[in-house]
C-alpha cells in the first residue's frame, strides 16, 4: 500500500470510541492501545517517524482481526486495510524466536496432507491424557485440546454431478483445516449442492487460498498460495467457499495479485455457500429437523464479507428447527485463524465466554460456518463440563435434504 494511501487511511478515524464494545481484546483487557482506534494511533505515530518497537507490535500482535470494529464503525475507517498492511510491517522487525514459531505454523497449517498425518499423534495424546499434556509447551497443548476427534477420511471424486436439471457448475474450495479436521463438512457441502441442481468440480490437486498467510502478515507467502488457487479454478459459474476466513481472503484475491486478469475475473465468482445458495434459489425439499438451535456468526462471514441474513434464512426455512440467537453475538469466540495457538491464555478466556452466551440459549444445538469457531467453541463447552453438539450450516441443510440426523 502506498504511504499516502495509508495515511489517509489512518486520518479517516475520528477517535470516536463506538467500536470498543465490540473489540475482544479492548473488552477483556480494557487498555486504550488494545483497541482498533488506540491501534490505529500507533499506525500514526509510526506514519510520523516513529520507530516500530516491540511493545507496538505487541499491540498490533494482539488485535485477533475479527473486524467487529469495521462493522460498528459510524466513519468507516477501513481497519481491515490498515491491520493487514501493518502486519506486514511487523513480520519485517520481528525478533528469531518469534519467527520461528510463527515458521512452525506456517509450515503445517497451509497444508492438508500434513494436518492428515498430525492427526495420528492426537491419537496417542487422548490415550496418554493429562498427565503427559502438562509437560507440553503451551502453544501444543492449545493445538491439542482445540483439536476435534479424529475421523475417517471422506474421499470426494473430481465431479459431483447434479440431482435432476443442471443448474450451475461450481468449483468447492475443500480447504487445509476443513479437509483435514472436517471431512464430513466437506462432503455435506457437495451433496447440498448436487441436490441443488449443481455440477460440483472438486479438484484434487487444489492446496491453500492463503487466508491463513494473509491475516498473518505474509503476504508473499499469500500471493503465491492464491495463484495456485486462480491456476486451479477456471472454468466454473462460482467458487463456493465453506469456511468464513478462506472465503473473505478469495473475496481480495485480486489484490494480491495484480497483474493477473484471472484473479479479478475469479474475485467476482467467490460465494460462501450460504451467499450462493439464497442466490441460487431452494429447489430441493428440506425435511423436518426439531431442534433448538443458536446460530454463532463467524467474525470473517458477518464482519469481513457483511454474511448474516443469508444462514438464518436458510436454517429457518428447515421444518421443526427454531433458531436462536445469541447475546453478545459480535465479540469474537477468539478462534481467529491461528491466533488462538499464539495468545492461548486470553484466547481461553473469549471461547469460554462464548461458549457461556451459547449456553445460554437453551440451544441443544450449535451451527456456525468456520471451522476455527467449531473447534474453539467445543474445546471451550467441554471445559465447562457442558460438551455441545456443534454442526457446520452445510451439515444441517444436508441432514434436512436426506432426512437424517444432523
Amino acid at each position: 500500500m502506498p504511504e499516502r494511501e495509508r495515511d489517509e487511511l489512518i486520518s479517516d478515524c475520528v477517535h470516536c470510541g463506538f467500536c470498543l464494545p465490540t473489540c475482544p481484546t479492548y473488552v477483556l483487557w480494557g487498555e486504550e492501545m488494545d483497541s482498533p482506534r488506540g491501534r490505529i494511533q500507533l499506525m500514526l505515530q509510526e506514519s510520523q517517524g516513529e520507530p516500530l518497537t516491540q511493545t507496538m507490535a505487541g499491540h498490533f500482535d494482539a488485535c485477533l482481526g475479527c473486524m467487529a470494529c469495521v462493522t460498528a464503525c459510524p466513519s468507516g475507517v477501513r481497519y481491515d486495510e490498515l491491520i493487514t498492511e501493518t502486519r506486514t510491517m511487523v513480520e519485517q522487525v520481528r525478533p528469531p524466536a518469534g519467527r520461528a514459531l510463527r515458521a512452525a505454523v506456517f509450515a503445517l497449517f497451509p497444508y492438508a496432507e500434513r494436518l492428515r498425518l498430525a492427526k495420528a499423534p492426537l491419537v496417542g495424546y487422548r490415550i496418554l491424557g493429562t498427565p503427559f499434556k502438562r509437560r507440553l509447551p503451551a502453544t501444543l497443548r492449545t493445538l491439542l485440546d482445540l483439536a476435534p476427534p479424529v475421523r475417517r477420511a471422506v474421499p470426494l471424486p473430481p465431479l459431483v454431478p447434479a440431482l435432476g436439471r443442471r443448474r450451475a457448475r461450481v468449483g468447492m474450495l475443500t480447504g487445509c483445516v476443513q479437509q483435514a479436521f472436517f471431512p464430513s463438512v466437506n462432503a455435506a457441502t457437495a451433496r447440498v449442492l448436487a441436490a441443488e441442481g449443481c455440477d460440483v468440480v472438486i479438484p484434487a490437486a487444489q492446496g491453500c487460498c492463503g487466508a491463513l498467510s494473509l491475516h498473518s502478515g505474509r503476504k508473499e507467502e499469500a500471493a503465491r498460495f492464491a495463484a495456485g488457487i486462480v491456476d486451479t479454478f477456471a472454468d466454473v459459474d462460482a467458487l463456493v467457499v465453506n469456511a468464513a476466513g478462506c472465503g473473505s481472503a478469495l473475496k481480495e484475491i485480486a489484490s494480491l495479485l495484480p497483474s493477473d486478469s484471472r484473479a479479478l475475473a475469479l474475485q467476482s465468482k467467490v460465494r460462501d455457500l450460504s451467499e450462493f445458495l439464497t442466490e441460487l434459489g431452494p429447489v430441493a425439499p428440506r425435511r423436518p429437523i426439531p431442534v433448538v438451535a443458536a446460530y454463532h456468526d463467524a467474525c470473517h462471514l458477518a464482519h469481513a464479507q457483511g454474511i448474516r441474513t443469508q444462514p438464518r434464512t436458510l436454517l429457518r426455512a428447515i421444518p421443526g428447527l427454531e433458531l436462536r440467537e445469541i447475546p453478545d453475538a459480535e465479540i469474537c469466540c477468539g478462534s481467529a485463524g491461528i491466533w488462538n495457538i499464539l495468545n492461548p491464555g486470553p484466547a481461553a478466556q473469549l471461547g469460554d465466554r462464548k461458549a457461556r452466551d451459547v449456553l445460554s440459549t437453551g440451544a441443544s444445538l450449535l451451527v456456525t460456518a468456520n471451522p476455527g469457531c467449531l473447534m474453539q467453541i467445543s474445546a471451550a463447552a467441554h471445559r465447562a463440563g457442558r460438551p455441545l453438539r456443534l454442526a457446520h450450516t452445510a451439515e444441517v441443510l444436508d441432514a434436512s435434504i436426506r432426512g437424517v440426523r444432523p
